[in-house]
């Protein structure tokens, strides 16, 4: 198995819970193993499915939950999410028991976020592991090697097991199994959501417009909901690290675009299968989008790992200037312009003009690696 960027011993502190959020199958409970194995901490290592574990921790009886961590120096807990008030029991753990170390990963960060927010206050950290990223990656290929298999990544993405299978075929499985075993099971039960196919109608919408503004109002009339429920299957989508959403940029001029917002799927794989397209890219009409996802989400994967503080949007006017990615950081804006053709576009006038001191580069497949490695 590659090795994540994350370096959990370093991560781990006393007060305070490592949360480790995240897809499943991107190797979240691989990454707590491999942990485990290595540490001199005196450990218990549970599952948040385990029956007796989930009475335990959510019983908000003290003396029960202070003898569960007795005698030991850390407590990791898998798939926390499925232990109810899971929060309030680590909250009990961290503040009952000195010196005590936890961690606890979790799938859907929708009952997560919902059971560890309030009570764990300023008793956690959080972190987000990703499908596989190019700067990990760096330890399987060298920078050549990532351009040749670029188009592998654009079309089958980079869950740990879609990199290591090694056909076509295989790739194409492993992508079918995760969407219809865990993502969108995991997805209906989040809410109770009892309508499938207008999910699905929904992701397939969506996985088309990528990269594109999307309308709420647009998305409500094609799925026949209504538009407050498509508001929230989209939080839910986000929130199950499905797609990520990203809002316009504008300082209210009027020519600027800023009640639309863009979609990107957490990988292109997910995509591709939810459309049910693996045709290679010489055969697509949606390379663009495939490669403008790409590099969004490896840039986001960049900015969790490094990291770098970063308000992200896109930036686009009435009458169609756009710049694709708009950082804001110390203070500063940064537009980025991604094509994955080699037709150079000069800097939208308004831009330049509005934002004087904002910097404009041009990310393309010359130079894409120095952007998110």
């Amino acid at each position: 198995m590659l090795k994540r960027f994350y370096n959990l011993e370093k991560m781990i502190k006393h007060g305070k819970v490592l949360i480790i959020y995240g897809p499943r199958r991107v190797g979240k409970t691989i990454l707590l193993e491999e942990f485990l194995n290595k540490t001199d901490l005196k450990y218990k290592l549970d599952s948040g499915d385990n029956i007796k574990t989930q009475q335990i921790l959510s019983s908000q009886d003290f003396s029960q939950i202070i003898e569960y961590a007795s005698g030991y120096d850390l407590i990791a807990i898998d798939e926390a999410q499925q232990i109810p008030n899971i929060g309030m029991g680590l909250k009990i753990l961290v503040d009952q028991v000195p010196n005590l170390r936890i961690i606890a990963t979790g799938s859907s960060s929708f009952y997560l976020s919902q059971y560890i927010g309030e009570p764990l206050t300023g008793r956690k950290r959080t972190i987000i592991l990703y499908p596989l990223s190019q700067m990990e990656l760096l330890e399987k290929y060298n920078k050549y090697e990532l351009k040749e298999n670029l188009e592998k990544f654009l079309v089958f993405g980079t869950y740990p097991e879609i990199v290591i299978a090694e056909t076509q075929k295989n790739k194409i499985m492993v992508l079918e199994e995760i969407i219809n075993s865990y993502l969108l099971k995991d997805v209906l039960a989040i809410d109770k959501i009892k309508n499938s196919s207008q999910l699905l109608k929904l992701l397939k919408l969506l996985a088309f417009q990528v990269g594109s503004e999307v309308s709420f109002n647009e998305l409500a009339t094609q799925v026949k909901l209504d538009v407050k429920t498509v508001e929230r299957y989209l939080d839910i989508l986000e929130k199950a690290f499905v797609i990520k959403y990203l809002s316009s940029f504008s300082r209210n001029l009027r020519k600027e675009i800023f009640r639309k917002g863009k979609v990107y799927f957490y990988d292109n794989g997910i995509r591709n299968a939810i459309i049910e397209n693996f045709n290679s890219l010489e055969n697509r009409n949606d390379v663009g989008a495939l490669w403008e996802n790409f590099i969004v989400m490896e840039r986001i994967k960049k900015q969790a790992y490094q990291p770098i503080y970063s308000s992200n949007y896109f930036w686009r006017t009435y009458d169609q200037k756009e710049i694709d990615w708009v950082e804001e950081r110390d203070g500063k804006l940064f537009g980025y312009e991604i094509k994955w053709g080699n037709k150079k576009r000069k800097e939208p006038k308004l831009w330049k003009e509005t934002y004087s001191n904002a910097e404009f580069k041009r990310i393309n497949k010359e130079n894409y690696l120095e952007f998110i490695i």
